[in-house]
């Protein structure tokens, strides 16, 4: 392959990580850009869940889903793939180890937080749900208030699910993913 176009695949290659309280909706959006951008998907939960049924770590996991991540994603970046990061992402330090495997990988990286700014229907989303893999507990509300979640410091993409539909609302992320995407870094 020639160098440029080994240039152009690193061009169009992106990390998009995903950041947000759980019940916000930022799983089903981070499967919508995946699925759009046919990026390799990493899901925190997933993976911390596939740790825990593994009988390694079945007590407190710690950083090991969101290291496991870190390292799958820098390996696909490598091979070419874009990555969709899904994670609560709640502190500087997760958000900065994405950046900086994008760094590693010299590919751009789109940080998207997604929120719900109405604290009622918040609430009743997170209640209602149920888990979508096997063995994993939902958070309680409780749990998704008790969360200590850092403000974020870099720019990045904030969507806002409140009141709105899906279709909305995917248009609107994919709308602010090409922006940031085409825009200098």
């Amino acid at each position: 392959m020639a160098r440029g176009q080994i240039e152009n695949t690193q061009e169009r290659q992106v990390l998009i990580a995903f950041g947000g309280l759980p019940g916000t909706g930022k799983t089903t959006l981070a499967r919508t850009v995946a699925s759009r951008y046919a990026a390799v998907y990493l899901r925190i939960d997933t993976i911390e869940q596939a740790i825990q049924d593994s009988d390694v770590l079945r007590a407190k996991i710690g950083a090991a889903g969101y290291v496991t991540a870190y390292r799958v994603a820098a390996d696909n970046l490598r091979v070419g793939r874009s990555v969709v990061g899904d994670a609560v992402n709640p502190l500087m330090v997760t958000r900065d180890s994405w950046a900086e495997v994008a760094r590693l990988a010299s590919v751009s990286l789109v940080e998207v937080e997604v929120i719900c700014s109405d604290v009622q229907e918040h609430r009743e989303r997170v209640e209602s749900r149920s888990s979508d893999i096997e063995g994993r507990r939902s958070p309680t509300w409780e749990d998704v208030i008790g969360l200590k979640f850092e403000p974020w410091k870099r720019p990045h993409i904030i969507i806002d699910t409140a009141r709105k539909s899906i279709v909305e609302v995917q248009d609107e992320l994919m709308r602010e993913l090409l922006k940031a995407r085409h825009s200098p870094e």
